[in-house]
């Protein structure tokens, strides 16, 4: 890459709200250094690599009435050293609550550095390792994880244990070059013990995150103020297994949608099926997010180690564009305070195109109260695929045709979305961004980093046999919207825009969804004409509770269609949505009652979902990427269920590790996953 000149590195890092520091000609520390953890209780971090540059960070409060005060961070080529390249000093101040963020440049391409920061009396940080990225011509394959949703509220966090373990035990060829996190990097709801006595799921409440401001909503408790986010913030990295892995890796993180709001889409949050506005608690949620990761992110002032909170009220949104954007100046301040959306080339074969589905996404219409009609408890979790596209279509269904009621079996509903435009995730300005770096991508693969899943997630009840329940009406069903895989209009218009340009190595990989999921990217199932574009994954979580984990707690054990969940067993049971979801109901349905996986696979719908190569509904791990000239691969890493903390180096034992691979293929040809079991039982899963 093109290396910049001093003004314009000064000015990069401005943009990036950091101190700028230039790397030297390697010498001794010449700074009286003594580790003091318990004064950066949030460790340090690094993240956002490029061939030549690195962001660093920590956290040093102070408590004695200060408002400020200087730190020197060093970078060095060694961990004891006495090869520093860069020193620099920096402040840390009660405005951005005691964080900092130094942008050092002038670095060695695919190279191991060690960080630290001392404050002025010789307290200093943890010793943090870091890695540059490789130039864009370098040839070795690309190797990182990608990960999501943690939740210290009721999980532990020792997958991260695991993937510090493996890493050190690797050969350097094998070792992982950042971290990507797909967010829900906090969970901004908050039970307190008090509140939840049973706990959820069988797991206990731990008393982690106490809003001094918060809000109570039922039994949980919201963040309402930026020192409440903060706070949230704090506590989650003083956690150790998220603070040694922030410690070892360069971390590539994006926000979903608990680093705001739960069902939060703009600058709005949603609570018991009411909209309401909180474009205040918005820019709280991104100056905190801003203050505590490293990331090379920017905000409309360009401050300096500060961010800049617009003044906002909450505010009413009165008109949207036609893209479904608010135009009230209160959201569209709150929601540009902080741009996530950004772009990472590692080496010739990855592009890693990161996007944000909720600052700019229009309301999902699968969530309106008027939808609801086309719920029902004889079918828990489903809603009618028709349904779904003709709610996500609005006024485009039919080439502009929607008609004037929306049927389903005997529910008869006024066409609620007709005038309306079809739902976006992306939003205008973003998609267009998004598209054109698909298209001047020269990498390899061209990888989207995608918080939430764009696979479909359907099921054939059609298929039930009589007397199982009630009859469904007719077609396919899907599990309600949320998520790209349910905004099919722009999802076409994507992958359409990946076949027109002949765009090859189209990969997607995401979170969100709780489980581990591998397949083809299409925009279409069956009966539809089905046309893989790319491949697409999503990594399970990292503790967060999946569906499997709920139904197995709430789901009806009188229910009919619950072996479409669970087959109870004697001692155990076993999830068999992921056959429902995989093969369709009457699989699911025959290995309930037999066990027989080969006689039940037998029984399989081969136009359920023949986009998926393998879905684990209770899968929690993380998932390795490894991309190069010829192929694309992602390891799935799964461990047993993170209920309470397992103690060790290397974080407990696996249940599964599976490999998925594809082949890089041509424009025009579709491509195809080969899976590979390493270790373990996969179960249910393929």
């Amino acid at each position: 890459m093109t290396r910049l000149n001093r003004r314009d590195f000064l000015s990069l890092a401005a943009a990036f709200g950091a101190t700028a520091s230039l790397a030297a000609r390697a010498a001794p520390s010449l700074i009286s250094w003594r580790e003091r953890r318990d004064l950066f209780p949030e460790g340090v971090a690094s993240g956002d690599p490029d061939s030549d540059s690195i962001l660093l960070w920590t956290r040093r409060p102070f408590t004695d009435g200060r408002s400020s005060a200087r730190l020197t961070v060093e970078l060095a080529e060694d961990r004891e050293f006495r090869r520093v390249l860069a020193t620099s000093t920096c402040t840390v101040s009660s405005q951005s609550d005691w964080t900092t963020r130094v942008l050092v440049g002038k670095l060695k391409p695919a190279s191991e550095y060690w960080y630290r920061f001392t404050d002025d009396e010789g307290n200093g940080s943890r010793i943090g390792r870091t890695l540059t990225a490789p130039a864009v011509d370098d040839p070795r394959p690309a190797r990182f994880a990608f990960v999501s949703c943690q939740n210290i509220n009721i999980g532990e966090q020792h997958a991260f244990r695991r993937m510090i373990h493996e890493d050190e035990q690797a050969s350097p060829d094998q070792r992982l070059g950042f971290v990507l996190h797909l967010g829900d990097f906090i969970y901004e709801i908050v039970w307190y013990p008090e509140d939840r006595p049973q706990g959820m799921y069988g797991r206990r409440i731990r008393d982690t995150v106490r809003y001094p401001d918060g809000e109570k909503i039922a039994d949980f408790h919201i963040p309402t103020s930026v020192g409440d986010y903060r706070l949230a913030y704090a506590t989650y990295l003083r956690d150790a297994d998220i603070q040694d892995a922030r410690a070892r890796w360069p971390f590539v993180t994006m926000w979903d949608n608990h680093e705001f709001s739960w069902l939060g889409w703009q600058g709005m949050q949603k609570f018991k099926g009411e909209n309401r506005p909180a474009q205040t608690r918005k820019v709280a949620a991104n100056q905190a997010w801003f203050e505590y990761h490293p990331a090379r992110v920017t905000q409309p002032s360009g401050r300096i180690d500060q961010f800049q909170p617009p003044a906002v009220v909450d505010a009413a949104i009165a008109r949207f564009d036609a893209q479904g954007l608010g135009q009230e100046p209160n959201n569209l301040a709150a929601i540009n305070s902080l741009t996530g959306y950004r772009a990472l080339r590692w080496g010739r074969h990855v592009d890693l195109i990161i996007t944000d589905q909720h600052s700019y996404r229009s309301e999902d219409p699968t969530d309106l109260t008027e939808a609801k009609a086309f719920e029902s408890p004889d079918f828990p979790e489903m809603v009618s695929e028709e349904i779904q596209r003709q709610l996500d279509a609005g006024s485009a269904w039919d080439g502009g045709k929607p008609p004037a009621l929306l049927r389903f079996g005997t529910v008869e509903v006024a066409n609620f979305r007709a005038a309306e435009p079809p739902q976006t995730v992306l939003g205008a300005s973003q998609k267009a961004w998004f598209l054109d770096r698909l298209k001047r991508s020269p990498a390899t693969w061209k990888v989207w980093g995608n918080t939430a899943g764009t696979l479909d997630m359907r099921a054939d009840p059609q298929n039930l046999p009589d007397g199982v329940g009630r009859k469904w009406p007719a077609g396919y069903a899907g599990w309600g919207g949320g998520d790209p895989s349910t905004a099919y209009v722009e999802r076409a218009e994507i992958y359409d825009f990946v076949a027109a340009e002949k765009i090859s190595g189209f990969a997607t990989i995401a979170g969100d969804r709780h489980s581990f999921w591998a397949g083809l990217a299409a925009k279409a199932l069956p009966p539809a004409h089905f046309e893989p574009v790319g491949i697409a994954f999503i990594t399970g979580s990292i503790s967060a509770p999946g569906m499997v984990e709920a139904q197995e707690a709430r789901f009806p054990k009188d229910h009919p269609l619950r072996p479409l969940y669970i087959a109870d067993r004697a001692d155990h049971t076993e999830p068999t949505v992921n056959l429902t979801l995989r093969h369709g109901v009457r699989t699911a349905l025959d290995y309930a009652a037999h066990g027989d996986l080969d006689q039940a696979l037998a029984q399989s719908n081969p136009e359920n979902a023949p986009h998926l190569s393998f879905v684990d509904m209770g899968g929690y791990g993380y998932s390795v990427v490894t991309a190069g000239q010829d192929a694309f691969a992602v390891e799935f890493v799964c461990i047993p269920r993170p209920r309470e903390k397992i103690d060790g180096p290397d974080g407990g034992p696996l249940r599964y590790r599976v490999r998925h691979a594809a082949r890089l293929w041509r424009p025009g040809e579709s491509p195809a996953l080969d899976q590979r079991v390493i270790e373990g039982d996969i179960g249910l899963s393929a």
